[in-house]
């Protein structure tokens, strides 16, 4: 399984139209859970004690939830569409 490191840096806008704080991260680590089937593992990830905070979008790049672990931690589900981040990577 591919694992994704994206810099994005505090201010900027994150999920939805918000702008990113990490005030209540320990550090701005975010993780991603990329799935094949956005629906089950949200249901999954309810059931287990998670709380949803924006329900499934759907981007050019795919599906997106964004959720808080009991914890109060945040981390997304995400099912990927079409060629994933590739959809809006700009070449470095």
């Amino acid at each position: 399984m591919p694992l994704f490191l994206l810099r994005k840096a505090a201010g900027t806008i994150g999920a939805g139209e918000s702008r990113r704080i990490y005030d209540r991260h320990w550090t701005p680590i975010h993780f991603d859970v990329v799935v094949e089937d956005i629906n089950a593992a949200l249901e999954r990830a309810l059931d287990a004690g998670a709380l949803l905070e924006q329900e499934i979008r759907t981007n050019v790049w795919g599906k997106i939830a964004v959720l808080a672990d009991p914890f109060g931690h945040g981390f997304c589900l995400i099912e990927f569409i079409n060629r994933g981040y590739d959809e809006v990577a700009t070449p470095s």
